[in-house]
């Protein structure tokens, strides 16, 4: 399967073995740039502040997203992030750690969106 926008959710369920609550956390802030909980559950329409807050902090423990504040998240350059989350996977499940072209391509197609939210 190739990865494109319309499937890289997916892709990184299944290849960076991270919940689905943690990749849409992850592709809202790729996309729209830095964010706090509130307007994380915002743009994913949820009812529930602490469950975007959760999931945020997951990914920063996972080597995806920083946190600025207690509340407010950024997320690494995707190809930086998803190469640190695939590297720390393969640690958890040792196995050694190498090239992975789906990986790779998650990376490589969220950079324009990243890209573009931070230069508004």
């Amino acid at each position: 399967m190739a990865v494109n926008l319309s499937n890289v959710e997916e892709a990184i369920i299944s290849e960076l073995k991270v919940s689905d609550d943690e990749a849409k956390v992850f592709l809202a802030i790729v996309k729209r740039g830095k964010m706090d909980a509130a307007k994380i559950s915002g743009a994913l329409g949820w009812n529930d502040e602490q469950r975007a807050l959760a999931a945020a902090k997951s990914l920063v423990s996972r080597g995806m997203v920083i946190e600025i504040t207690k509340t407010e998240f950024e997320s690494l350059h995707p190809r930086f992030a998803i190469t640190n989350r695939y590297r720390r996977r393969c640690e958890e499940e040792d196995v050694p750690f190498k090239k992975n072209l789906k990986v790779d391509n998650i990376g490589i197609v969220l950079e324009k969106s990243y890209d573009d939210a931070r230069t508004k």
